[in-house]
């Protein structure tokens, strides 16, 4: 495998560095729980993310045009509302407190009476809580011109979050040592940085792969509960420490460790989700009711990563059929597969089933449902 340089770029096209700044802007704003306008085909709306505001942030957002605000709810969180089986909705709420739009937005079992509209056009704030790590529900107004409570708020461009997205492909080597693991003595970390607002990314190298045949690869989620803390819920940590076991068992290969804590959804999101969980949803059940699909994860940085070690073709350690189809999207061979297996308990049983049964991971989810009576 190549030993990169730190100032080779691996992956995706030059995008204007305009575009990619007031995307990560936008970001920041948001999470600060500041309002954006955000310019879409033929109209322009100022955005407040409901996840990051604080009571006084809605009562300002209200004031300026109270009959014309909606609040905005992604398609999973508009389905768990019983509102539309389609697309993101806009519900016009009125002057509403913070606690009465966030149950409408995240709580578990929440209905509502008032009049809404699909979003199609607003659809991409869903892709904006993405890069934010946000719940996925913003109020919403047009943004019309003279608006003084918008002069110094910030503006982007569908086009902008495009070109942001577009550079989560690209990455460079950006640090180098070997690390000797409990485990796995013969390790080396490789931190590749890039994406948007150029976060850093790991690969653990392992042994010395031969890179001009099958490499063997796993692709691991960042999950600190169970990689870190060994929590119960999950068989994260079996698969981390099972993979990185398999790959020197073979002689060398790579673990790439992306940071997408919560299935892309971001820790707040996952905590939010395991309380849900212990209400009674399963883990994609959860996720839906606070606004996601049931897997928001992206492999671009991996396919980059393994572009820049000079990795083509892998034999990939996952039970995820996602992680082969984007490999293979992405020009990577495939070449086999083997199961990265953990140990089946009594909390976590239901949440490897329901991967199996409504994910689609390559699991025999009879065999586990079976286990531990």
């Amino acid at each position: 495998m190549s030993e990169g340089g730190s100032d080779i770029l691996f992956g995706g096209d030059d995008v204007s560095e305009i575009a990619k700044l007031n995307a990560e802007r936008a970001v920041s704003e948001l999470r600060y729980g500041r309002p954006v306008v955000l310019a879409t085909d033929g109209a322009r709306f100022a955005v407040l993310a409901l996840d990051a505001a604080a009571p006084a942030d809605v009562a300002r957002f209200f004031a300026a045009a109270d009959a014309e605000t909606d609040l905005f709810l992604s398609a999973p969180r508009a389905r768990a509302l019983g509102l539309s089986t389609i697309g993101p909705v806009c519900l016009r709420t009125g002057p509403q407190d913070i606690a009465e739009l966030s149950r409408l937005a995240f709580a578990a079992g929440a209905r509502s009476e008032a009049p809404w509209r699909p979003a199609p056009d607003l659809g991409c704030l869903v892709e904006l809580a993405r890069l934010a790590q946000l719940l996925p529900a913003f109020l919403v107004r047009p943004a019309r011109p003279g608006d003084a409570t918008l002069v110094r708020c910030l503006a982007v461009a569908e086009a902008e979050l495009r070109a942001a997205t577009a550079q989560e492909t690209r990455f460079r080597e950006v640090a180098r040592t070997p690390v000797p693991l409990r485990d796995v003595a013969d390790c080396r970390f490789v931190v590749f940085r890039g994406g948007l607002a150029q976060r850093d990314q790991l690969a653990i190298v392992v042994g010395e792969a031969d890179a001009s045949g099958p490499v063997p690869v796993r692709i691991h989620s960042s999950c600190i509960t169970g990689d870190l803390f060994g929590s119960l819920k999950c068989d994260c940590g079996d698969q981390l420490r099972e993979g990185l076991q398999l790959i020197a068992r073979r002689g060398g290969g790579v673990l790439l460790y992306l940071d997408q804590e919560g299935r892309g959804t971001g820790l707040a999101a996952k905590m939010r989700a395991y309380g849900l969980q212990h209400e009674g949803f399963d883990t994609i059940e959860a996720d839906a009711q606070i606004g996601f699909e049931p897997d928001g994860r992206r492999y671009g940085a991996a396919v980059a990563m393994l572009r820049g070690l000079g990795i083509g073709s892998v034999e990939l350690l996952t039970n995820n059929p996602a992680k082969i189809a984007a490999l293979q999207a992405a020009g990577i061979e495939v070449s086999a597969r083997t199961a990265v297996l953990g140990t089946v308990t009594a909390e976590n049983r239901d949440y490897l089933v329901t991967k199996a049964r409504r994910a689609g991971h390559l699991l025999d989810w009879p065999a586990i449902a079976a286990k531990l009576g």
